[in-house]
Formats: C-alpha cells, structure tokens, sequence
C-alpha cells in the first residue's frame, strides 16, 4: 500500500518509519532464525536418539540369534545322540521283536524312554 507525504494520512501514522519498519523485520527474522535453530536442534536430537535406540536393539536381536542358533545346534546334537540310541536300541527291543503291531503311541511312549540303559550326556550330573 503505498503511503503519502501528507501527515494527515491515517496509514502513515499506524506504520513506523521506515528505519524503524526495517529494524523491527530485522528482529522478527533474528527470532525467526533462533526459532528455527532451536528446532532444528530438537530434530537431530530425536534422530540421534531414534538411532542410538535402534542400534540397541538391533544388538539385541543379535544377541538373542546367537543364543537360539546356540541352543539349536546343542539340540541338532542332542537330536543325533538319540537317534543314534534308538537306532541301536531297536534291535534289542521286545517290543518290536514280539511281531505283533503296536500302535506307536505304545512303542514311542515317554516312559519307554525312560530306561536305565539309556542316558543322555547333557542330563548326566
């Protein structure tokens, strides 16, 4: 809006001088600048900590893959060892060697396992 040189206009006096006018944007844009700073600060600040929290975690899953791999090998073993002594032990077995059929829950029950010839080195004290 442009402004005239006659004093009695009424949009002249509500806007400071031009001095002033540039010195009063000069402080907005300085506040306007902190402000952005401040926030800009916030943001990598969050970033850093999303980061620094991802990386936490990330290491444990790491963790907790090398303890299940661990644990799945020990029973792959393990898995062997009892094949091995199924393996031998079929066989000898009565129960089989009757040749009459038995439903597997029979041949296979928990409680045949349980004998004292067989041991597993991972439960010996």
């Amino acid at each position: 809006m442009p402004h005239s040189s006659d004093s009695s206009d009424s949009s002249f006096s509500r806007s400071p001088p031009p001095g002033k006018q540039d010195s009063s944007d000069d402080v907005r844009k300085v506040q306007r600048r902190e402000k952005n700073r401040i926030a800009a600060q916030k943001s990598r600040q969050r970033q850093t900590q999303k980061a620094d929290t991802l990386h936490l975690e990330s290491e444990d899953l790491e963790k907790q893959n090398a303890a299940l791999r661990k644990e799945i090998k020990q029973l792959t073993e393990e898995l062997k060892y009892f094949s091995s002594v199924l393996s031998s032990h079929e066989p000898l077995c009565s129960v089989l060697a009757s040749g009459t059929p038995s439903p597997p829950e029979v041949v296979y029950s928990a409680h045949a396992f349980h004998q004292p010839h067989i041991s597993s080195p991972r439960f010996q004290p």
